[in-house]
């Protein structure tokens, strides 16, 4: 019996050893320091508007009279992912709104469930707040790709034309993770690195982009990055919404410009035939060009956009 306390005991205090380095080096890595408050927001360039779950981070450019087009950037990189196609659209004299999701950028980093639902209502709020009434066209890169697609399912009236760039694949989405939310979390604090770098690997050449990196680490500075990531990651929606969406697009009818990098290797290039068995679309597949083709090839990619808007 005296044994069995003893190796109870031992366990116990093994417990507390793990618990306390655990602890201990999630402080000695943990980037997310600052609230993102008012003081923080600056000189950051761009607009600010409250919404219901908090304030969103937009840029709006382009004359009053231009159609609207409407980007949406993907799992983690804010609205900037979209930078050369903003100014080119505005100048070709489209009105051009692209804005960071809650959780990224400087946007608010809600403390709430990052589901469907969130990201649906960011939009629609953004859009009535900016007296914006109608979508002529509505682009997402990657995640954001499964964003235009369930926003324009669940209004179909609004938006007359979809962009898919590089688009989200249910075959590869990964929300489905051997391990529980709080250890992607702890995960994800002890190796904020891996984050950034993960990022890099969306280039095929990213010595292109220099400042890609130290761009991408300003939002991680700001408590509920890191929520915001996990949980789109493990509470968007089931596997399927996405796939679905995608078959409710087709079913709509819209035209639908989808592009890929060739030599993507986040969302694999060989989905692009997938999802073309799927949803009927004009088709650009870019050369030498990996998951952000918009950016490796934004010339090529640009006029694609511009003679497909027009």
């Amino acid at each position: 019996m005296k044994y069995i306390r003893i190796f109870f005991l031992s366990l116990v205090i093994l417990f507390v050893i793990v618990i306390a380095v655990g602890y201990i080096i999630y402080r000695k890595a943990d980037i997310e320091l600052y609230s993102l408050d008012e003081a923080a927001r600056k000189n950051v360039p761009g607009s600010f508007v409250q919404l219901s779950d908090g304030i969103t981070h937009y840029e709006l450019a382009g004359p009053d009279s231009g159609r609207l087009v409407v980007l949406l950037h993907g799992f983690s990189v804010p609205y900037y992912i979209w930078d050369s196609t903003f100014s080119r659209l505005a100048g070709e004299g489209f009105r051009v709104l692209h804005y960071d999701e809650f959780g990224r950028g400087f946007s608010d980093r809600p403390e709430k469930v990052y589901e469907a639902s969130l990201y649906r209502q960011q939009l629609s709020e953004l859009l009535a707040k900016l007296n914006l009434h109608s979508v002529y066209a509505i682009a997402g890169v990657s995640f954001g790709g499964a964003v235009a697609a369930d926003f324009v399912v669940h209004n179909p009236a609004l938006v007359t034309k979809v962009i898919l760039v590089d688009p989200v694949y249910p075959a590869v989405r990964g929300s489905s993770l051997p391990y529980p939310e709080w250890l992607a979390r702890y995960k994800m604090s002890i190796s904020p690195d891996d984050v950034v770098n993960g990022q890099l690997t969306d280039l095929k050449y990213p010595d292109k982009f220099p400042h890609w990196a130290d761009q991408y680490k300003v939002q991680m500075r700001y408590k509920g990055f890191r929520n915001a990531l996990v949980s789109t990651r493990f509470h968007y929606g089931p596997v399927n919404i996405i796939l679905n969406n995608y078959h409710e697009l087709d079913s709509l009818r819209k035209p639908v410009l989808l592009i890929w990098g060739k030599e993507d290797q986040t969302v694999p290039f060989k989905y692009a035939d997938s999802l073309r068995q799927i949803l009927h679309t004009t088709y650009l597949p870019v050369e030498d060009a990996a998951h952000l083709p918009q950016m490796e090839k934004a010339g090529l990619v640009n006029d694609k956009i511009i003679s497909f808007l027009r």
